[in-house]
């Protein structure tokens, strides 16, 4: 039970601060203490036409090994720990061939340049000029395949400037696509506007990601579950579906488990960045434009102090 008790503690405290060198001194203490004592684990989502394997990276990050089933082609989102991503291909059997980069933050792509030394040939792809060893620079609605899978760039700036999120279907398929939402969207939440404006945050959530299919399966490149949906519980308190979904999230996380991926439909339910719309949510920020909303929240919860319950 203490064990249990120590690692739900480093849960609240995994992206408290969103990133460790942002965070004042006496979080990254408490935090680098706790996490030594979590063993995050890789996850496999298994369908018919694609896996997905989730590794843990850093502190809270996630990499993901994307696999097409029919050619055994595979893809790597944001490498960071390029030795855990050769052990993963390896175990698999698969041919890498591409890296798809979400935006230029060191733990996005720092890991790129390793990457192409323990495996030459890779294509890096990317939406920014400044990501590490990009080969191929991509835009909004660019097409191209990881062998039967089709790929398509939605540029989604704001997070930084050259931010991209990679939605993968496969033709003639009825099992939900997958979107890799780096820093733009993540489970409960959304990335900080560190080169954008609530404008574009708005366009990227509703307008782009929001009218994806809702059964999309939703891939985030960190695990801040828990303290987005404290903010969301803080925002909507009398909404049940946040409840429960903390509830599940402080479970998942104190067994070391993923709580990715979810879904756009889920989101819709305890996102409050994806519920810029709803009456309760601009009641709380006394908005009544989305976009007022939106901005209204990213500085309420730049600030937010993340409880311990």
């Amino acid at each position: 039970m203490l064990f249990k008790s120590i690692l739900g503690s480093a849960c609240t405290l995994i992206g408290a601060a969103t990133t460790l060198k942002l965070a004042p001194v006496e979080v990254k203490a408490q935090a680098a203490a706790l996490l030594h004592s979590i063993v995050r684990k890789s996850h496999l989502v298994e369908q018919a036409s694609m896996k997905v394997e989730l590794l843990p990276a850093l502190s809270d990050n996630y990499m993901y090994l994307l696999i097409d089933e029919d050619t055994r082609e595979a893809a790597i989102v944001d490498p960071v720990e390029p030795v855990k991503v050769v052990e993963a291909v390896r175990k698999h059997g698969v041919r890498l061939t591409t890296v798809l980069t979400t935006h230029h933050h060191w733990d996005h792509a720092g890991g790129n340049e390793k990457m192409l030394k323990l495996m030459p040939g890779l294509m890096v792809c990317g939406g920014d000029d400044r990501v590490d060893g990009i080969s191929k620079k991509v835009s909004h609605n660019n097409t191209f395949k990881i062998g039967s899978l089709n790929i398509k760039c939605l540029f989604t700036p704001c997070h930084t400037t050259g931010h991209i999120c990679y939605y993968v279907t496969k033709e003639n398929s009825t099992e939900p696509p997958a979107v890799f939402t780096g820093d733009t969207l993540f489970v409960a939440g959304c990335g900080k506007f560190f080169e954008g404006t609530a404008e574009q945050m708005y366009k990227a959530l509703i307008e782009i990601l929001g009218h994806l299919p809702p059964e999309t399966r939703v891939y985030c490149g960190h695990e801040y579950t828990v303290n987005n949906l404290k903010f969301a519980r803080h925002v909507e308190p009398h909404n049940e579906v946040i409840e429960k979904k903390l509830a599940w999230a402080k479970e998942r996380c104190s067994i070391g488990e993923p709580t990715i991926p979810s879904t756009m439909a889920d989101e819709f339910t305890f996102n409050p960045f994806m519920r810029v719309k709803e009456k309760s949510v601009q009641d709380h920020v006394k908005q009544t434009d989305p976009t007022e909303t939106m901005r209204s929240l990213r500085k309420e919860k730049d600030r937010f102090r993340v409880p311990q319950d």
